[in-house]
């Protein structure tokens, strides 16, 4: 991963082409609710979740945005299955959508995911013995939930009409494989003809000045190379890039759709999907600021003279937490496929998979000679592999039986 690391100087350069400040009492009052006990964790299809996506709603509601998911509501359903103690359960997922007419021809996507781990009964806790217990996600990703509230709260109430429509977007089902976004951009509720780009939040709670934040998606459009450094160093925030669009977080189906994405993240951390992401480690200040940043962003984005192009990105993104493969084949899976085998949702350009002629839609049943059931087992086979090995793929399209070599 090419990385770049800019140190913002002008310290002392007037913000006054940019948001206004975003209030810490606001994004501390949202966090500490949603990360709250009574939530219990916002478990995808859970009461608590459902308790969160009213909450969202009546924010929306009350900042002017209309309704935009089904039968004019702000709620989206669909359904999820996961396992629970081995046996398979079909819940209800919601995504929450409020959408702000400026009366234009393309809308830009504002995101977040608000769903987290439950009591850990779905898969996902690095706490032990985490059965039953709350897991609150305040910095994943209640400060991510907080983030596009605040968004929508400004950009409603600043008094301006931008050229473009903005679609701000809670998604459910993120901790089980993107679902919520997945299926929105399979079933969207507007035109995705339409969508100029999309902005991701996922973690921005845990800001480190030394560390800066991390910029995802900066392959995916020249745009964000355009406007981006400006903003930063205005803003005084240090930040990295990694240029892929795809990665651990919704802005990935968006990507997948040839939209410009852009995620922003504060990084990883000791309490990463354990009990103890609280909201009392969440940098409140530091929060307010990176949201300053996104709305200059999004300022700059939407006073462009044209519309973001789309490029295809090179790099496949690491995701949030490190992992022992040596390997991989460079692509994104289907996480609500419920068949045997992994479904190919995308495909990396020139990597492993595409360079073997695996397509999206595919659906690999054997790797190395072995079975593949689930995705466990194809990250199995990966973990015994070096770069620069051969093995031969079994896969499926159109339910037509083909064989490759990959090499990785």
């Amino acid at each position: 991963m090419k990385s770049v690391i800019v140190t913002a100087l002008a310290l002392c350069t007037s913000l006054s082409g940019f948001a206004q400040d975003f209030k810490t009492m606001d994004i501390k009052k949202h966090i500490e609710f949603l990360a709250s006990d009574d939530l219990e964790g916002r478990g995808t299809g859970s009461l608590g979740e459902i308790k969160a996506a009213n909450y969202i709603a009546d924010q929306f509601k009350n900042i002017g945005l209309k309704p935009a998911g089904k039968d004019n509501s702000f709620f989206q359903p669909f359904q999820v299955t996961y396992a629970v103690d081995g046996h398979p359960h079909t819940v209800t997922g919601r995504n929450v959508i409020g959408f702000l007419d400026n009366g234009a021809q393309k809308t830009i996507i504002v995101g977040a995911h608000y769903d987290h781990l439950g009591k850990g009964y779905q898969s996902g806790s690095l706490s032990p013995d985490s059965k039953n217990q709350i897991h609150n996600g305040a910095d994943d990703n209640a400060s991510g939930t907080t983030g596009l509230i605040e968004l929508a709260r400004h950009f409603a109430g600043n008094n301006n009409a931008e050229k473009h429509n903005l679609l701000f977007m809670a998604f459910s089902g993120e901790e089980l494989g993107l679902l919520g976004s997945k299926y929105f951009t399979d079933s969207p509720t507007i035109p995705l003809t339409s969508v100029s780009s999309m902005i991701n939040m996922d973690m921005i709670g845990r800001l480190d000045d030394a560390k800066g934040i991390i910029i995802s998606g900066w392959g995916t459009s020249p745009v964000w190379g355009r406007v981006i450094p400006a903003v930063a160093e205005k803003s005084k925030i240090r930040y990295t890039v990694d240029s892929s669009g795809v990665g651990a977080s919704d802005h990935t189906s968006f990507y997948l759709k040839n939209i410009p994405v852009v995620q922003f993240f504060t990084g990883s951390h000791g309490d990463y999907h354990k009990t103890s992401d609280d909201a009392d480690k969440i940098n409140f200040e530091g929060e307010a600021r990176i949201l300053k940043l996104i709305a200059g962003v999004l300022e700059k984005v939407d006073a462009e003279a044209k519309e973001p192009e789309f490029v295809v990105a090179g790099n496949t993104h690491s995701g949030r937490t490190t992992s022992n493969f040596k390997v991989t084949l460079g692509v994104m899976p289907d996480y609500s496929y419920q068949g045997k085998g992994l479904k190919i949702d995308g495909v990396t350009k020139s990597r492993p998979a595409e360079v073997a002629g695996i397509q999206a839609g595919d659906v690999i049943v054997k790797l190395a000679g072995k079975d593949i059931a689930t995705i466990y087992d194809y990250m199995e086979i990966l973990g015994k592999y070096e770069k620069g090995q051969s093995v031969e793929a079994e896969f499926l399209r159109d339910n037509v039986k083909k064989t490759t070599k990959v090499t990785f």
